[in-house]
């Protein structure tokens, strides 16, 4: 009896295993990963990458990781620049002061 029992202990844990390994080989990102790729890739112009980057995500999820990136970026800059969020934006933009 306690044999049966050791066996199929034995098979459930090889399962939790083979569907743990076949999970990490299956491994889905983040909209937050996926926008960081996109525009690293963007930004090193790497076609390949953005189109990879592009099918992780939807595209309404891809753009709103993309909004926040940018958010977040001018946000650090203004901080480092002692400037304001709409001044570092419109120049990194190449737009005049307001």
């Amino acid at each position: 009896m306690f044999e049966s029992v050791r066996k199929s202990f034995g098979r459930f844990v090889d399962s939790l295993h083979n569907e743990s390994t076949a999970q990490e080989a299956k491994r889905t990102h983040n909209l937050f990963e996926a926008a960081a790729a996109y525009i690293s890739a963007c930004a090193e112009d790497d076609q390949e990458q953005i189109d990879e980057t592009v099918t992780w995500v939807s595209p309404e999820a891809l753009s709103f990781g993309v909004s926040e990136l940018a958010c977040r970026a001018v946000i650090a800059l203004a901080r480092e620049r002692d400037e304001s969020p709409q001044t570092v934006a419109r120049s990194l933009l190449g737009l005049p002061a307001a």
